[in-house]
């Protein structure tokens, strides 16, 4: 476990060997920290990738060659030591390789490599999973990165709000962590959704089907202050529900958990990404501030 900085003349980030997970997100020229410290009294985590699956699983398994396999969620990727395979000034790369713990859980090899590079006040983080074996291999991936919201200590986080490229957005309804057939539906004015203390009493909003591909956490004088740009097809706003903690997480997916009815393979599983023998997935999502 070891801890790396790379930083430019706008920014500055760290990134924790362990799980190669972002850890702080600085303005070079005045320090201000933008990514959650990860307090374990709300959520001890800061920007967990989710690997080789988003969300739970129905009963806490999958189905894959009529056998069943357990996995908590969000996989395991988040919890292990990846090695650090090159740093520049403006550019770091970490790599994960199957091993057999994983194989007893999931069933495929794999080279997972994670990259953060900065341009000017943008960090983008890069994901690569390649599959080196000769059966196609089934996963998901995403992020989870959360920002500090409010920016200052004595404001209020429901004088924030979330600013979208859309002017309505639908949103899946969890119930026990689980995709529920119940939707709702979110008018924008003009973009904006205020960040209500009720807004997380059913857990993250999820939001698929290409909805939107930016999402701004805006201050309360109006001024968005860290954007996050994608091209996932689907993604959450999640902050603890019930707790007032002092964050919101922006998460661009590919994947998601399981609907409460869901009784198909591992295969079958919605919005499942694939890749076949020797192929790579390539796929990245931008934080700006």
């Amino acid at each position: 476990m070891a801890l790396f900085q790379i930083g430019n003349e706008q920014i500055t980030i760290q990134v924790d060997s362990m799980g190669a997970e972002m850890k702080s997100l600085k303005k070079t020229t005045t320090g201000a920290e933008y990514m959650w410290e990860g307090n374990p009294a709300f959520w001890k985590r800061t920007s967990p990738v989710l690997f080789p699956i988003v969300g739970g699983l129905r009963n806490g398994e999958y189905i894959h060659n009529e056998k069943s396999y357990p996995m908590g969620q969000h996989g395991f990727a988040r919890d292990m030591e990846f090695k650090l395979k090159s740093q520049t000034n403006r550019e770091i790369w970490f790599s994960l390789k199957s091993n057999e713990e994983t194989l007893k859980i999931f069933p495929y090899e794999f080279l997972l490599e994670l990259g953060y590079e900065l341009s000017e006040s943008t960090v983008i983080v890069k994901w690569k999973a390649t599959n080196p074996s000769a059966q196609d291999m089934h996963f998901s991936i995403g992020g989870h990165p959360a920002f500090r919201c409010p920016l200052a200590e004595e404001a209020k986080q429901a004088d924030y709000r979330l600013l979208f490229d859309a002017s309505e957005v639908t949103a899946g309804i969890l119930r026990n962590g689980l995709m529920s057939n119940e939707t709702a539906v979110y008018s924008l004015d003009k973009g904006y959704m205020w960040i209500s203390e009720h807004l997380f009493d059913n857990d993250a909003l999820v939001i698929e089907n290409d909805q939107a591909h930016k999402v701004a956490l805006v201050k309360p004088d109006g001024s968005p202050y860290l954007t996050v740009s994608f091209d996932a097809p689907l993604f959450g706003i999640w902050s603890p529900p019930g707790k007032k903690a002092p964050f919101v997480c922006i998460e661009p997916w590919y994947g998601r958990c399981d609907a409460e009815d869901f009784t198909g393979t591992w295969e079958e599983r919605k919005w499942g990404q694939h890749i076949a023998a020797g192929e790579s997935f390539e796929a990245s999502y931008q934080i700006t501030v």
